[in-house]
């Protein structure tokens, strides 16, 4: 028996080989199931653990150049899109591990696809509204909270960037609580500071929305997500209007950003995606961060963060005080942009009611940016 053994432990190390040759693949040795790899530039650490037991691992990649790294070795590759690149990974001089590296579109691809609108449809919907600053919630907000001496007396744009630092500073991000049960400016800010909570993307870009129609400054939040219809993850920032400028600007509370060219001038949501589709230089303030902790690049947060989450946007249809507090018999209408590229064009208008609230939902969908982005009245 132990015979027996012997000769299939030779047989077994002396047809390793003769398998390793016809299947024609690539080796790289390893002695630790640990992995980094390198994607273009940016290097991971300890990303990839080598599994023997899977009958192909597939790393997807929208990088051109990819390397990993064992712990004694290393291989390389050029990436093509739409082509795969197999190899194997010979752990401990034993166990084979066949791994593939395939190629996916990134987010910016994505995005790229979507660069198509139709500017003359022209189906209805209700002229996008915002509330005036004499509405007495909005006034108690700017008493409450001496927003005039945050904003300063300098020009309207430092009023805008004023406001968004100071809360950016207030409250911290944080995408893993629920929202609270009162959704205006006010409460929310109390609730934070009881509770020394953060707040998510969405509630943060809804207290600085407020703040700014109290002070007579147009805006309103944008819901930018992705091409998928069901998703995990999006985000929420502003758009102001700044009467010197004459436009809609791009304000990211909980990044602290703005976006501008490589002339310094500031950008709204329709100009930085255009420019991110055609490739055209774009500009992140130097001091854009997360929660103080984290600065954010270009590359991270424009080419591949709002890259993914600037394929479809939508905005609540009247800019008001305490918009999404559930209430019965509350109606709310938003509007969504959406590129001819994009997924369940129709029914151009929904509607429906939570049976548990008795609030009203109207959706409209439109494929032209200049009624979304229709500057206001």
């Amino acid at each position: 028996m132990k015979h027996q053994k012997l000769l299939a432990f030779i047989f077994s190390i002396l047809l390793s080989p003769a398998v390793f040759a016809q299947t024609n693949l690539p080796i790289v040795k390893a002695n630790s199931t640990r992995v980094d790899i390198r994607e273009d530039n940016e290097l991971n650490r300890n990303v990839w653990k080598i599994e023997p037991n899977l009958k192909l691992d597939i790393f997807s990649t929208s990088a051109k150049d990819v390397t990993f790294y064992t712990d004694i070795d290393s291989i390389a590759f050029k990436i093509e899109p739409k082509k795969e690149y197999d190899f194997i990974i010979l752990l401990n001089g034993k166990d084979t591990a066949r791994t593939q590296i395939k190629h996916i579109p990134s987010r910016l691809d994505i995005l790229k696809e979507a660069e198509k609108y139709d500017y003359s449809d022209n189906r209805f919907f209700p002229k996008f509204e915002y509330e005036s600053l004499d509405n007495p919630d909005l006034q108690k907000l700017r008493q409450d909270f001496k927003l005039d001496s945050i904003a300063g007396k300098g020009s309207e744009l430092s009023q805008i960037f004023n406001l968004l630092h100071w809360l950016h500073d207030l409250i911290k991000h944080d995408g893993s609580l629920e929202n609270p049960t009162s959704k205006n400016a006010i409460d929310l800010i109390e609730v934070c500071k009881i509770e020394n909570r953060g707040l998510n993307c969405r509630m943060l870009a809804t207290i600085l929305n407020e703040c700014y129609l109290s002070m007579g400054i147009k805006s309103r939040h944008i819901t930018c997500m992705p091409k998928e219809m069901q998703f995990d993850e999006c985000h929420v920032i502003n758009s102001v209007y700044s009467k010197e400028l004459r436009k809609w600007i791009w304000i990211d509370p909980t990044f602290d950003a703005y976006v501008m060219d490589e002339k310094g001038n500031l950008l709204g949501i329709q100009e930085v995606r255009e420019k991110l589709i055609n490739g055209e230089p774009l500009v992140l303030n130097a001091d854009a961060n997360w929660n103080r902790e984290h600065l954010q690049t270009k590359q991270e947060y424009l080419n591949k963060y709002m890259a993914k989450n600037l394929y479809r946007l939508e905005a609540i249809l009247f800019s008001t005080y305490n918009t999404e507090t559930k209430m019965s018999s509350k109606e709310l209408t938003y509007v969504e942009l959406l590129p001819l590229d994009g997924l369940n064009q129709t029914p151009q208008k929904k509607e429906q009611t939570n049976n548990s609230t008795g609030m009203k939902y109207t959706f409209y969908k439109t494929n032209n940016p200049e009624l979304f982005w229709a500057k206001p009245e």
